[in-house]
């Protein structure tokens, strides 16, 4: 089954693309393996989901929520910059940022909105290493920014 089938399948419509201003690209591509800029949770309108701070403003559910945006948008501009998301072997890594309160230690779960959504669209082949890491703020105020690096079929 197609990547785009499976999509369907679940009922994932992705947003965007949203490319980053310039002179950044969205994604490199090098050496079998392409790799996104950093992703907000922007939705289908272009507008940040869950804005706002982990831990004092939103709920490790909203967190969450907004992960799964960002991994959503990972999935847009990979698509866009490599024709398919079928060309995708294997998601290797995904770098997540949380924008939280002090103190706040569940980054890890915030994160998971993006990792179960990769898991979700590509199986097995989803599955990947991981940091999840916290910040004072992100930008545009967004609670969630994750980076996804793929290695590409032959």
């Amino acid at each position: 089954m197609s990547v785009d089938a499976r999509l369907t399948d679940l009922g994932i419509e992705l947003p965007g693309p949203y490319p980053p201003h310039d002179p950044l690209d969205a994604v490199v591509v090098h050496g079998g393996r392409a790799r996104t800029s950093g992703q907000l949770p922007r939705n289908a309108d272009g507008v940040l989901v869950h804005p706002g701070v982990v831990g004092a403003d939103l709920t490790v559910e909203q967190g969450a929520e907004a992960a799964r945006w960002c991994a959503l948008n990972a999935l847009s501009v990979l698509r866009a910059e490599l024709g398919s998301l079928d060309r995708v072997e294997r998601v290797l890594t995904v770098l997540g940022f949380v924008a939280c309160a002090p103190g706040f230690a569940r980054q890890p779960d915030v994160v998971d909105g993006a990792s179960r959504l990769l898991e979700q669209v590509f199986g097995t082949a989803g599955r990947h290493s991981r940091s999840a890491i916290g910040v004072a703020a992100l930008p545009r105020g967004g609670a969630v920014e994750i980076e996804v690096e793929v290695a590409l079929r032959a």
